[in-house]
């Protein structure tokens, strides 16, 4: 029997760590109800609902946009054999390596009025002006839901993917009996508890995006706290604004619940899985191809090509000379950033799992949930608790706590603590619970058994949660905008920087290294679908 006193201590160092995890989202609140002057009546008569009504048009539309891309793609190299399927399956996830704000950097270069797809239709048309022919604005609504859901598909892409490949077959095989379309009758209806989810996830992430609707001038909720917080200098009323935002992320997540928690079928026989593949017949060839080429080179090999170009000349020597601060700093706060989420995580899940009960466990999904909370939003929370805490330090007569990297580090613990305590969870979930019971019979202590039989096992998982958090925060932009010190600048910032002053042949190179970073979760995640699709 272990003794209650260690219980009670367990459960103050695990309740302590996800409270400091909730408390920059709980501050939120706190800094939405502080006295400031009365913007928000303003912004309600004048701009917030246009905010409203693009943040709902662009859900909509990349919504749309990522389930079409994701669904048909999903079901053509599930159902259909064909030449190259392998090779599409997984080029298909690889967008997601891809930030929108890149892709929107690069497409608006080359499809602009001065870019090379409008010259040479100008020199064909014999045009001398925008007057004598129409072009799509690549800079307009239209454009970002294009640019998002080119790489948000694979969200959906991924789940569909996963729920054809766990189908039991002889459903589809009753419906070819019968007579039914396998597509319509069996495949979309039993995977659509994982669509919405996918899709809840496609959403979140557009509420979430700063850097494409920045540059593309479509004003969200998102660039509206950004503008009011910065613009107009009113945390207060941004706070506000980020209340609006939450209310929306919140029903997302509900949805995203109650999909998950109505999964219509498991299949827990061992029969076969997954949906009966067929030879494609030569006429269905071209479509096939279409559904799998378009949404990979429209997210990933045109962007990534058009990138490239820009290197032909060579790196500028300004840029060369920024790449050793660069990589300091993004190596710095990454390692800095992944090092505390992960441990953190392995602490809360490994107490959770097996010292703790049911509710420790709902504390540490629900000290998980900023990953669902745009990084403008997170950036005020962190900001009102530093202050707070200098409040308190002033007080007591301590010292004042710094910000600048102390604040950027926390913003990323409570923004990716999902990524590390899903891959701790991951690795808890494949030891044997009679292994670490077998350790305690034994006589070894409970912290013993955790380090000599789990942390072992679950090594792994720790590094490959490592390497995820790691490249998502070289990737996330608004938070470092708002909380990088001064003359400290990662991948993200220098290329929205050099992008936002039209140099985006010189933030190209940086672009380059973001996007490789995050091939390597992608490949990662695409080994273990084909493996898992394999048993």
């Amino acid at each position: 029997m272990v003794p209650i006193i260690s219980i009670n201590r367990w459960t103050i160092l695990q309740a302590g760590l996800c409270l400091a995890l909730l408390s920059p989202i709980a501050m939120i609140l706190w800094v939405a109800f502080q006295p400031s002057p009365p913007l928000l009546g303003h912004l309600i008569e004048t701009v917030l609902g246009r905010y409203l009504a693009n943040t709902l048009i662009l859900m909509i539309g990349v919504g749309a946009l990522a389930s079409l891309f994701g669904i048909t793609s999903a079901w053509v190299v599930s159902r259909y054999e064909f030449k190259g399927r392998v090779i599409f399956s997984w080029l298909l996830v690889l967008p997601a390596a891809m930030p929108a704000y890149i892709i929107a950097y690069a497409y608006t270069d080359f499809l602009e009025y001065a870019g090379p797809v409008q010259t040479i239709l100008r020199d064909l048309l014999g045009a001398s002006s925008r007057r004598d022919y129409w072009f799509f604005e690549i800079r307009s609504i239209g454009g970002a839901i294009m640019m998002m859901g080119a790489v948000l598909y694979p969200y959906i892409y991924i789940m569909a993917r996963t729920a054809f490949s766990q189908t039991s077959r002889a459903l589809f095989e009753a419906a070819t009996i019968s007579g039914r379309n396998l597509f319509f009758h069996v495949g979309l209806p039993l995977a659509r508890p994982a669509i919405i989810a996918g899709l809840s996830l496609v959403l979140m992430e557009v509420i979430a995006d700063f850097g494409t609707v920045e540059y593309f001038a479509v004003e969200t909720l998102t660039l509206g706290i950004f503008n009011v917080w910065l613009g107009m200098n009113n945390m207060p009323a941004a706070a506000q604004l980020s209340l609006i935002a939450l209310i929306v992320i919140l029903a997302l997540l509900g949805i995203e619940a109650y999909a998950r928690s109505r999964r219509s079928f498991q299949n827990l026989s061992n029969a076969r899985r997954g949906v009966p593949r067929i030879h494609a017949q030569s006429g269905q060839l071209p479509l096939i191809y279409v559904t799998c080429a378009l949404p990979v080179s429209i997210g990933f090999v045109i962007p990534v090509g058009i990138l490239l170009s820009f290197l032909g000349g060579g790196i500028a020597s300004d840029v060369r000379d920024s790449f050793s601060s660069l990589i300091g700093n993004n190596f710095k706060v990454a390692l800095l950033a992944a090092a505390g989420i992960l441990l953190v995580s392995t602490i809360i899940g490994l107490l959770s799992h097996y010292k703790l009960g049911r509710k420790s466990r709902m504390l540490a999904l629900v000290a998980s949930t900023g990953y669902a909370f745009p990084g403008t939003i997170l950036a005020i929370g962190v900001l009102g608790l530093m202050g707070l805490l200098n409040k308190g330090a002033f007080a007591l007569g301590l010292p004042y706590l710094s910000g600048g990297i102390l604040a950027l580090v926390i913003g990323y613990m409570v923004r990716f603590q999902a990524v590390g305590y899903g891959a701790v969870q991951t690795g808890i979930g494949r030891v044997p619970r009679h292994v670490f019971e077998a350790s305690l019979t034994l006589g070894k202590s409970f912290t013993s058994s955790l380090k000599l039989v789990v942390l072992p096992i679950i090594s792994p998982s720790i590094g490959a949660g490592l390497l995820l958090v790691f490249v998502d925060v070289m990737k996330e932009l608004p938070m470092t905008l708002l909380l990088r010190p001064f003359n400290f600048d990662t991948f993200a910032t220098f290329t929205y920087q050099y992008a936002k002053d039209e140099m985006i042949e010189k933030a190209a190179a940086p672009a380059l290294l973001i996007v490789l970073a995050g091939l390597i979760p992608v490949i990662l995640l695409n080994y273990s679908l084909v493996r898992r699709q394999k048993k």
